[in-house]
């Protein structure tokens, strides 16, 4: 026989090790209270039925996270990050914190720089929220979670306003389809802030060429950019929003023809007379930023068949995006961090 076969081995009786990860104790396993059977504890619904399976926070410290976009009509809790001007996290906790948000490392390091109450995260449960939170409690960053309810976008938190009257102790507000003004004397504004709605709607039409393409036979691209302020008062929860292009500018003594010039002077003459108010103006630069974490809404839908010709039919198709919710969430934000003084000590005090 050839010398190799002289030094080949026996073969081992012994039980060959497994190459499959090795699974949970039965112990460690989770019981659907649904359907009764037991799931690993890295899941946070049933793998049989999909209902919310019971965690404890041992539980929940194991379980993955696996963040997705939330529809933004949907509820969800918001992991929001707290500033500290002596708390500075590494690099290395910068980057292994980007990788637990889905996030680059750069963009990761723009919400931070901004050095603002800013969100990090947005999920559709409050424990996968604090899950989140607790992750970055332990690579130095300091969070707090904030539902929707929290911050008021589930109600209707937002009345606009479509004219004014101006005088010395107070400003009288008139809200969209009402007659009864909201008297609010400058003394008693707590928060103004600022911002633009931008819009952009897409209409195009398509047709099926002989080859099977789609070839667009029309398309318009309709744009709009206004100038928003929302006035929020201290002893009222919701938010007064002035309009450029839906309000009333005659209580201003000089106008001008140009809605945009108008609002200036309006937000100038607020600002004069509640000069206690405190005065927000980030949002336009901080609006890049949000999209990390709270996007435009974007909505595609159809216009329905158009018939061309004989025998030649065109499908419409809207595409339409839109801030507003983003404007709203951060002018929310603004308002339940000045409502709560201690957010910065990761306490909210709710008396």
């Amino acid at each position: 026989m050839p010398k190799d076969n002289e030094k080949m081995q026996f073969l081992d009786d012994s039980p060959l090790a497994p190459n499959e990860p090795q699974g949970f104790a039965p112990d460690e396993m989770v019981r659907c209270e649904t359907c009764l059977r037991a799931n690993p504890p890295t899941r946070a619904n049933c793998l049989y039925c999909a209902a919310a399976l019971p965690a404890g926070k041992r539980i929940m410290d194991q379980r993955a996270i696996t963040l997705k976009p939330l529809e933004d009509s949907a509820a969800g809790y918001n992991c929001i990050y707290l500033p500290s001007q002596t708390l500075h996290p590494a690099t290395d906790n910068v980057a292994g914190a980007a990788q637990l948000l889905k996030l680059n490392t750069a963009d990761l390091q723009r919400i931070i720089d901004a050095n603002l109450t800013l969100p990090f995260t947005r999920t559709a449960t409050r424990e996968e929220s604090e899950l989140v939170s607790r992750k970055l409690e332990a690579l130095g960053f300091k969070t707090i979670v904030v539902s929707d309810h929290d911050l008021g976008i589930a109600e209707s938190a937002v009345v606009q306003v479509r004219s004014a009257s101006v005088a010395d102790e107070e400003m009288v507000l008139r809200q969209m389809g009402g007659d009864e003004g909201i008297s609010i004397p400058w003394s008693e504004m707590a928060l103004v802030v600022s911002g633009r709605l931008i819009s952009k709607r897409i209409e195009s039409a398509e047709q099926k060429s002989r080859r099977g393409e789609r070839e667009i036979l029309a398309a318009s691209e309709f744009f709009t950019d206004e100038a928003v302020m929302d006035i929020y008062v201290a002893n009222r929860s919701e938010a007064l929003r002035i309009s450029a292009n839906n309000f009333d500018f005659s209580c201003l003594s000089q106008r001008s023809l140009i809605a945009a010039e108008n609002f200036v002077t309006l937000r100038d003459l607020v600002r004069s007379k509640a000069f206690v108010a405190h005065q927000d103006d980030s949002y336009l630069s901080l609006r890049l930023t949000l999209d990390l974490v709270w996007p435009s809404a974007q909505r595609t839908g159809s216009g329905g068949w158009r018939r061309e010709r004989p025998g030649k039919f065109s499908i419409e198709a809207v595409t339409e995006s839109s801030n507003l919710n983003q404007f709203t969430r951060y002018s929310r934000l603004q308002w339940f961090r000045l409502q709560h003084p201690t957010l910065e000590d990761g306490v909210v005090d709710n008396d």
